[in-house]
């Protein structure tokens, strides 16, 4: 049943104005008189009492900014007297809601009013509804009064049984404001304010939960920051007395860790290295001095405020200079000189626009220096860094296995370090030093990963600026670098990794170079190393050029230092000996005497019947090693037809191609026996042999083919092959020379070995353009397209009247 409310006659009250302050009926206050309305109305409520029974009345009604509501409460004046503080004050009590009417007249200084009381009634007994929701009024009341500690009082709430007097209640709630205890005294239906009443008491116990929770989470972290704070305090203390107990001073871990945050904080990191750094801090500032992870921590930030962030040397863009560094520390070599001052014009230009970074790269270089051992790969590097006033660092790559070697370990291992990238950058304490990746042909893989796959992102220069090692897992930027890799052999590199690096090759050097790098570079150190002094022992030019030719064959110089080294050490014990007297000049005549005979000693310098050409079948080849350029003598014979050995037999230790080679220049004069003339018609029935010598040395490549051919043409026609004359180029089934690789070394070594005459593939005559003048100079070069001019230019003229024999094999 809904609630019922049933009207009173009118009563004529003074009002009791309460400014920003509600009193609902049931509650009992006391109100200062010191307030002059209070006091009028209080007086005109006792003067009206005396005609009246009972005690005296009021209208308590809220005024809100000067505006009083359009309901009140009809108050008795309990009691007069003093308050707490000594002031004169009253004793009310709320009896009932008030409906506030017109303006009246009345005794004294006060404001009356009309007004209708309300009384509000709630059939009995309770509706279900309305008895759920007294109960959970009176559970909620309850909650709220313990968690205040009100103990008392929870008993008197738990004895209301009216629903009005219950809702009225809530008046004594101070979480209430002013406008939602106005919203209670203005609700006249019983079950309507106490439903209101419950959802406030509700929302603020919700909200007093939330605030509970933040201000225990709050508490709790405190404590644990006092508690942490305490326990490290006492630890401190009793490291500090068993450190004085075993006569120790190392520093407490506390202190250790507060050294790392200012280190880390004073130290000039990139933002996200900074932000990681203090992680790790933060990481060991929170480990025991047990903890394996302390002690990885520590290494990690060594390691992290150790490398050179933001350190760079300025480059010197004195490109004379340089130019003029390159050339006085190395001779020859005018591909890689030419290479590095191009690269130091470009970063000039550069720099003077203001493109030093583009793209978040800067302009690094990644070049691969291939040649033979001894041609100054390794040296070449540091005259660069020299040249462009950076540091130099070397790393060795030959023999590595493990990609860890490059990329680094991760930190959960015992002995983890950065791989070489990184230490390499912190040898050299800047962000830009030069680094020579020495013989990166000679990495290997195993089940360790493969090494060379991970240099692939640190020879990338669209990739190396964000190199991440697996070691320290932050972000460094290699862009700046210039990578220099060496290696002796340019099939050997991975086709990935050779195609992020500018090839530069390095073909040897010729004789006259060779006589001037000795002059220049070997002497002066060998001389300090032997104890000699530059006016004790001269070395003539001649007898560095026999050096040079006669007593080393090779492409770089290294042999040729020992030499210089062997001979030095030869004089320095004669004059110890007493056995020559110094200063010396030592000319090509005194070698012999000093380190023997010569080693190389040229084929056109050889008694003519001493020469390998000296009978029919031999010719002169040429090939490229991983030595550099060298001469290869091709042999053929005939067997005897009465041993029925019919067929091709090779040796030397051949490979698949070289092998077919053999068999199209079989084929080629077999087919064209008539037409060069020459008695191919036994050839069925003998068996042929090729051999190469050094047999120890395996072969392989197509450009012996028209070697092969000369040969076989010579061992039939009984036609010496020229001393003078080597060949290379592939040979074709219908005679065609095809183009070959390595013209460069191969014109150096028959150059080197004393050949004049050196016949070429046509299509390779763009490849002179490489060579040296001066090497050019001393080789007649003959370009040609087909085998028969081949023929005619290495045959020797047969002497008239006279039969070949043609040789048979033993």
């Amino acid at each position: 049943m809904a609630a019922e409310s049933t009207a009173f006659t009118p009563l004529a009250l003074p009002v009791l104005p309460l400014d920003d302050e509600v009193v609902l009926p049931g509650m009992v206050v006391p109100l200062d008189l010191n307030d002059t309305e209070v006091r009028a109305a209080v007086e005109a409520a006792q003067a009206a009492a005396r005609t009246e029974p009972g005690k005296p009345r009021v209208l308590l009604v809220p005024r809100i900014d000067g505006t009083y509501a359009g309901t009140g409460v009809l108050g008795t004046v309990e009691q007069v007297g003093r308050l707490a503080d000594g002031d004169p004050g009253a004793l009310i009590r709320g009896r009932g809601r008030v409906r506030i009417g017109a303006g009246t007249t009345g005794p004294g200084r006060a404001l009356w009013v009309e007004g209708t009381r309300v009384d509000e009634k709630v059939p009995e007994p309770l509706p279900g509804h309305v008895a759920e929701l007294v109960k959970e009024y009176k559970a909620l009341a309850t909650t709220w009064l313990k968690k205040r500690g009100a103990w008392q009082v929870v008993d008197r709430v738990q004895a209301i049984d009216e629903v009005s007097a219950l809702a009225d209640n809530s008046g004594y709630s101070p979480f209430l404001t002013v406008e939602q205890k106005i919203e209670l005294l203005e609700t006249a239906d019983p079950v309507v304010r106490l439903r209101l009443a419950t959802q406030q008491l509700r929302d603020h116990l919700a909200e007093q939960d939330v605030a509970e929770t933040i201000a225990k989470d709050v508490q709790e972290g405190v404590d644990k920051q006092q508690r942490e704070f305490l326990l490290r305090r006492q630890l401190e203390a009793v490291r500090k007395e068993l450190r004085e107990l075993n006569g120790e001073n190392s520093k407490d871990s506390a202190e250790e860790s507060d050294d790392y945050r200012a280190r880390v904080e004073a130290a000039d990191l990139p933002e996200k290295v900074r932000e990681a750094a203090l992680k790790e801090v933060d990481k060991l500032e929170r480990s025991s001095d047990q903890s394996p992870e302390g002690s990885w921590i520590r290494t990690w930030l060594d390691t992290v405020l150790e490398l050179p962030w933001n350190e760079r040397t300025e480059d010197a863009y004195d490109i004379q200079g340089a130019k003029a560094v390159l050339d006085a520390e190395h001779a020859g070599l005018e591909d890689v000189k030419a290479r590095i001052t191009e690269y130091l014009a470009v970063r000039k230009r550069r720099a003077d626009r203001g493109l030093g970074v583009i793209g978040g790269r800067r302009g690094g270089a990644v070049l691969a220096l291939v040649g033979p051992p001894g041609v100054g790969k390794t040296s070449l590097g540091e005259s660069v860094a020299h040249a462009m006033g950076r540091k130099f660092v070397r790393v060795a790559l030959g023999g590595v296995r493990d990609e860890a070697e490059i990329r680094g370990h991760r930190r959960t291992y015992v002995g983890a370090l950065p791989g070489r990238i990184v230490r390499a950058v912190k040898e050299a304490g800047s962000m830009n030093p030069v680094v020579l990746l020495d013989e990166i042909d000679k990495v290997g893989s195993d089940f360790r990963g493969d090494p060379a796959a991970a240099l692939l992102e640190v020879l990338d220069p669209a990739q190396n600026h964000t190199f991440r090692d697996h070691y320290l897992e932050v972000e460094l930027d290699l862009s700046d670098v210039v990578f220099l890799a060496t290696a002796n052999v340019l099939e050997a590199i991975p086709e990935a990794l050779l195609d992020r690096m500018e090839l530069v090759r390095l073909d040897g050097y010729t004789e006259d170079e060779k006589v001037v790098i000795a002059r220049d570079h070997l002497l002066p150190r060998q001389l300090e190393r032997a104890g000699l002094g530059a006016d004790e022992l001269t070395l003539d030019e001649s007898a560095l050029r026999k050096l040079a030719g006669e007593y080393t064959r090779e492409a770089g110089v290294r042999t040729l230092e020992r030499s210089i080294a062997r001979l030095l050490r030869k004089v320095a014990a004669q004059h110890e000996l007493g056995e020559r007297e110094l200063p010396l000049t030592v000319t090509d005549a005194d070698l012999r005497g000093l380190i023997g005979r010569p080693h190389h000693v040229p084929e056109s310098a050889q008694d003519p019947a001493e020469r390998r050409t000296a009978v029919p079948g031999v010719a002169t080849g040429l090939a490229v090693t991983g030595a550099g350029g060298d001469v290869l003598f091709v042999e053929a014979s005939l067997a005897d037809p009465e041993t029925g050995a019919a067929g091709l037999t090779l040796t030397g230790q051949l490979g698949d191609v070289m092998k077919e080679s053999a068999q199209i220049a079989l084929s080629f004069l077999r087919s064209h026996g008539a037409e060069l003339e020459l008695p191919v018609g036994d050839l069925k029935d003998r068996g042929v042999h090729i051999h190469f010598p050094a047999g120890a040395v395996p072969k392989d490549g197509p450009s012996a083919g028209i070697t092969m051919t000369t040969a076989l043409a010579s061992l039939l026609s009984g036609r010496l092959v020229r001393t003078d004359v080597a060949m290379t180029g592939e040979v074709s089934l219908t005679g065609r020379v095809l183009p070959i690789g390595g013209v460069k070394q191969k014109l150096l070594a028959a150059q080197r070995a004393g050949v004049t005459t050196v016949i070429i593939p046509k299509r390779n005559e763009a490849d002179l353009d490489d060579v040296p003048a001066e090497v050019l100079d001393k080789l007649d070069v003959h370009p040609v397209t087909d085998v028969r001019q081949v023929l005619e230019l290495a045959l020797a003229p047969a002497a008239r009247g006279v039969t070949p024999e043609v040789p048979v094999a033993a």
